[in-house]
């Protein structure tokens, strides 16, 4: 048999072998669509995914954003205190005293000194659960140091760290209360008293080193916004949020002022005699 090819043979050859090659071309040519489609529906899937979840991310209350609570917390802003003054628990049955504080706040200072001692005797009567709620409006009258967050973080992680001596604490707080437009005490001196109110110096060291406010002060600036977004907390005659905010049993209590008012309206006993604020400076 002749191994010459006819010259149609070879062009016939020759179409056969450009067909090849054009099949061969198209199919990695599909095979590149494919992979970019893929490639591009694959980022278009990513896109997606990422713009769900900023836009789930941007419908979470304040609180669902926050990662760290204080032990013990009940309904997310509130430290509850029972008869034994320690944070976290409660005295069953009683009425619920929620006070919302800012430890820069003189009329804040001025609830506690005028209450203060009757709250402490109602509680560890049994007559009263109170529940604090450290919170930051005041910051801007610190001198930029923030005082009023690097405080209510300090709260927050005696609260969760040393719970048995966080009414002492508390107590201390006010009692060294700086005035306004002051850089109010560093964390070292909050530290320090925290020391002195009680706290083991390890639990007091994170304080200084910022732990506290690590942890805490997302929760801090949370329960603020909370606080201050609720109407049923806005000061009925301002409209505003205002520290301190008074409830008993979830009902706003504005008579705190007169000596003894706070202390009938929980017990509905007359009030035993009580120093003044200024009889006790």
């Amino acid at each position: 048999m002749s191994t010459n090819q006819t010259k149609a043979q070879r062009r016939d050859a020759a179409r056969a072998e450009a067909l090849a090659l054009q099949k061969k071309q198209q199919a990695r040519e599909k095979r590149s669509r494919l992979i970019v489609l893929s490639a591009l529906g694959l980022g278009v899937i990513i896109l997606i995914v990422a713009v769900v979840m900023i836009f789930m991310e941007g419908q979470k209350t304040a609180m669902e954003k926050v990662d760290n609570f204080p032990a013990g917390v009940v309904e997310e802003t509130g430290i509850p205190v029972g008869a034994d003054g320690v944070a976290g628990t409660e005295n069953e049955g009683a009425k619920t005293l929620d006070v919302y504080v800012d430890f820069m706040c003189p009329i804040c200072g001025q609830f506690e000194q005028l209450n203060g001692a009757s709250i402490t005797e109602m509680r560890e009567a049994g007559d009263v659960t109170l529940v604090v709620h450290p919170i930051s409006i005041l910051d801007r009258m610190s001198d930029g140091t923030e005082y009023s967050t690097r405080a209510a973080s300090a709260a927050a992680w005696v609260a969760d760290q040393a719970p048995k001596q966080f009414s002492a604490f508390h107590d201390a707080m006010f009692a060294s209360q700086p005035e306004e437009q002051t850089p109010g005490l560093s964390d070292e001196q909050i530290a320090q008293i925290a020391e002195q109110a009680g706290v083991p110096a390890d639990v007091a060291a994170g304080i200084t080193d910022g732990d506290a406010r690590a942890t805490f002060g997302e929760w801090v600036e949370a329960s603020t916004e909370v606080a201050t977004s609720d109407p049923d907390l806005a000061n009925p005659q301002t409209g505003q949020f205002g520290t301190p905010t008074v409830l008993i049993d979830g009902e706003r209590f504005d008579g705190w002022q007169a000596t003894g008012a706070l202390t009938q309206a929980i017990t509905g006993k007359a009030p035993s005699a009580e120093p003044s604020p200024e009889s006790s400076k």
